[in-house]
């Protein structure tokens, strides 16, 4: 099966510190629950949910400065 056939996104999540954590899935509940395979449940505990914003990856470079 082709990755073209489900395509995947950048999501960017609100952290409750003010930066943003990068997810990467085809829909932000997705991107969410591949963030907590490979975060701890404190940093989890950072991340806001429901406030997202989804990226292109070639605009990925102009958020580098907020990420945490």
């Amino acid at each position: 099966m082709s990755s073209f056939n489900n395509p995947h996104h950048l999501y960017l999540f609100a952290m409750k510190n003010g930066k943003k954590k990068l997810g990467y899935g085809p829909s932000p509940e997705d991107a969410y629950e591949n963030l907590r395979i490979r975060l701890s449940d404190k940093e989890m505990a950072q991340i806001i949910k429901d406030q997202y914003t989804r990226i292109p990856q070639r605009e990925l470079h102009q958020h580098v400065h907020e990420l945490g």
